[in-house]
């Protein structure tokens, strides 16, 4: 099985489409949306839609704090993503809301685990950018396999056999072995809204038969995004870090 994973697509349609066709030219069995669906960008009607109907036909979707906050309120978003919450709530029909409020904090599947934050306190929304981290959210759970979004860094932190944690900075398109027994923590990086310093969108690809993961990096039109970013009045920021991958 092949299973494409996405997350923190944040209402980008032009890197969320890209990121689509190029999933498909692998043939997935399965789509993954890790949450964040939407905030920040200018598309976030579009984005549920297409998430909607990839979860008619199959995909697994979870919930993120912005999915979150898009119907309970903005609550600990700084001023800028809760000014593009605001912008977003009045872009999305009930039926959107009530898609987005259903969605669950995590969804496990024979050895995975998919959660868009720290698996130890879904509902906290934990970043897991450290090592510490890493390994609060790994004791967690039993599963061998954790896929995570939320700090839009692509990351992989593995627990061996004798409790030694591991940390690799991934390199987009090369296929990363995750052996047994170890337990591995993927965190998925942006499609939306990267900040690894590479503008280019970010999804991937676990290889279930050979026990691999990649990551792939896809160059969209950045410039059309920030654009409608732009034209909605949303903040500048929001389309200038679009550029720099920051």
């Amino acid at each position: 099985m092949r299973i494409a994973l996405f997350s923190d697509i944040h209402g980008n349609r032009e890197a969320f489409a890209a990121c689509l066709e190029h999933a498909r030219q692998h043939q997935p069995d399965r789509i993954v949306l890790l949450g964040d669906h939407v905030g920040y960008g200018a598309d976030p009607a579009w984005v549920v839609q297409q998430v909607q109907e990839l979860v008619a036909q199959g995909a697994i979707a979870i919930t993120g704090n912005h999915d979150e906050a898009a119907w309970k309120g903005p609550g600990g978003l700084n001023a800028t993503a809760a000014a593009a919450m605001a912008w977003t709530r009045q872009r999305l029909a009930p039926e959107a809301l009530d898609f987005l409020k259903a969605l669950p904090l995590e969804v496990e599947e024979d050895d995975r685990l998919y959660v868009h934050a720290d698996a130890s306190d879904p509902a906290a929304w934990h970043y897991v950018t450290e090592q510490e981290e890493a390994r609060r959210s790994l004791v967690a759970t039993t599963q061998r396999l954790t896929f995570c979004g939320h700090v839009h860094t692509p990351r992989l932190y593995g627990i061996t056999a004798t409790d030694k944690l591991t940390a690799f900075r991934p390199v987009g398109g090369v296929p990363v072995p995750l052996p047994r027994p170890r337990q591995w923590l993927a965190v998925l990086g942006a499609v939306g809204q990267p900040r690894d310093g590479d503008p280019a969108a970010c999804w991937g690809l676990l290889d279930c038969a050979n026990s691999q993961f990649t990551w792939h990096r896809v160059p969209y039109d950045v410039a059309a995004a920030a654009d409608k970013i732009r034209d909605a009045g949303l903040p500048e920021s929001l389309a200038a870090r679009l550029y720099r991958g920051l």
